[in-house]
């Protein structure tokens, strides 16, 4: 692994502020984006047509995953960018990771549908360029019984996809306190979290100001690799 990673996850709200701008906030969100120090960002709740300008604003390489509410894309699309507060989740979702250039590059990408009710919720992960692999998880909300399950194989789907390597899983899990049989919690706040196999926690988890855009802080965590045990 490429020694100390900053890893952010923040869910972007569809793009909306609190309280409700009442506008477009892309030009908002990816000043904050590329304002940041981080090398990995696990986005969540992201406008599906935001990634291409989030990668050229913060220099990195995307990957996306579409999830709920993408049926008739080109009209969504033009309602949310006019008047997001009023159509809401209803514009459409997709998670997004990226990976600064400067830091890594992306080599491969996986996909596992979790669930397609009550919601489309996917596990999205990418390999860098040592091996590692970085798993990106909006979890279902609403129900711990369902956000544990699709947390538990987000999980499996990450260390099959891994095999020995580095692993991380991060996102919003829905729940205050995720676990996930063969990884550790790393960080986080809120329902907001970082998993891992193979790594430690390498600093103190960082808040970065994000002033009224979204209704979830964004939280980055320093990890660093550690030499896998058997039996995790």
């Amino acid at each position: 692994m490429y020694g100390a990673v900053r890893v952010l996850t923040w869910n972007l709200f569809h793009g909306r502020a609190v309280p409700s701008a009442g506008r477009d906030l892309l030009d908002e969100f990816t000043a904050t984006l590329s304002g940041w120090t981080w090398d990995v960002a696990l986005l969540q709740e992201v406008p599906p047509w935001w990634p291409p300008a989030l990668e050229l604003a913060c220099d990195a390489q995307v990957s996306t995953a579409p999830t709920s509410r993408n049926a008739i894309a080109p009209l969504r699309r033009a309602i949310a960018t006019r008047a997001p507060d009023l159509i809401k989740s209803h514009g459409g979702g997709a998670n997004a990771i990226l990976v600064r250039d400067a830091f890594a590059r992306i080599v491969d990408e996986r996909r596992l549908a979790l669930r397609r009710w009550p919601e489309r919720r996917v596990c999205h992960a990418v390999a860098l360029g040592d091996g590692t692999w970085c798993a990106n998880l909006h979890a279902q909300v609403h129900s711990i019984a369902r956000a544990e399950a699709d947390i538990e194989r987000a999980a499996a789907a990450a260390l099959a996809w891994a095999d020995s390597a580095p692993t991380l899983l991060g996102g919003d899990f829905n729940i205050p306190a995720p676990s996930a049989l063969g990884m550790r919690r790393l960080g986080g706040r809120g329902v907001d979290h970082v998993l891992g196999r193979g790594l430690v926690k390498g600093a103190p988890d960082e808040l970065p100001d994000h002033g009224a855009l979204s209704d979830h802080a964004a939280v980055i965590v320093t990890v660093l690799p550690r030499p896998v045990v058997d039996g995790e």
